[in-house]
């Protein structure tokens, strides 16, 4: 569908988004002879340039960038972040100028994640490591904004009140019954939003893909406060399939993604969504699911 979304800033050059996005059912005898059911809710396949939590994040981020006057959207990510890219995406086919604040050294040529933010307008500056990591610091802010003008901020990630209100519309378009809606989790964002739109008796269940990410249930609670005034007790996090950390991954992943792509011809971000999915498919045969559990799971893309 094209975007017509009153809430969401119109478009100035033609941008399809294939909305709401499929609900795909997965048949696997891995989990059928777990008594699962498992449906995957297909977020990666919105847009090629603003795939997944990608967009449900920056939607009604820049509805309040347009309403607020701004011409201007400033983020922050590493080299290879997503949130970049898409950053850059919705700039160009929404009529902001954008800028990308890179942690780290620059390095040439550009990788294809920031050549493609490049090619659809993006400038990019760079910050050491130090100074990143207080990047949201008033300091440095006010530095970013003598440099660069006034600007919208988006976090790194993408997560802020803003972002969770897109995520939270993600359980009113699956038109069909889920107990459990499953999520990979790197800031949050997406798990805070999705279990805000939970309807009575549904269960969300995050997949952190950080080593040592136990704060992100804080992080999750203090998201939800932020953006709807209180926090919900129907989530969880799973700690345990994170393969080394962000961005990390072990043979065992690399197996399970071969192994899925040959069944089901879908090759899994190994990221994000492949730590997810193997972590279902593990609590699953390990009787981490009550038999007749239908889950949802979303491809972030």
């Amino acid at each position: 569908m094209r975007v017509h979304d009153a809430d969401a800033a119109a478009p100035v050059r033609p941008l399809e988004l294939r909305l709401p996005s499929p609900l795909e059912e997965l048949a696997d005898d891995r989990l059928t002879g777990a008594g699962v059911r498992l449906r995957l809710k297909r977020d990666d396949l919105i847009s090629p340039d603003i795939p997944g939590n990608k967009w449900r994040k920056l939607k009604y981020n820049l509805a309040a960038a347009r309403a607020q006057g701004h011409h201007l959207l400033l983020t922050f990510g590493g080299a290879y972040s997503n949130h970049i890219r898409a950053t850059a995406a919705a700039g160009h086919y929404f009529g902001f100028a954008t800028v990308g604040i890179i942690r780290g050294e620059e390095h040439l040529p550009l990788n294809p994640s920031l050549d493609y933010a490049v090619r659809h307008g993006m400038r990019l500056a760079y910050l050491d490591r130090a100074t990143y990591r207080e990047k949201m610091s008033p300091a440095v802010l006010t530095g970013l904004r003598g440099r660069f003008g006034d600007f919208y901020l988006l976090p790194e990630g993408g997560s802020n009140a803003a972002a969770l209100r897109g995520c939270a519309e993600i359980p009113a378009e699956l038109g069909q019954p889920a107990d459990l809606l499953c999520c990979a989790c790197g800031t949050g964002g997406t798990l805070a939003g999705l279990a805000h739109g939970l309807r009575a008796g549904q269960r969300a269940l995050g997949f952190s893909v950080l080593k040592g990410g136990q704060f992100l249930a804080r992080d999750v609670a203090g998201l939800q406060r932020a953006a709807f005034g209180a926090s919900t007790a129907n989530w969880s996090i799973d700690y345990d399939f994170h393969f080394g950390g962000f961005a990390r991954r072990q043979p065992a992943l690399d197996e399970f993604i071969a192994d899925f792509r040959a069944r089901h011809a879908l090759t899994l971000d190994w990221v994000y969504t492949a730590k997810m999915m193997y972590g279902i498919f593990a609590l699953a045969q390990r009787g981490g699911f009550p038999a007749g559990t239908t889950i949802a799971a979303v491809i972030t893309g």
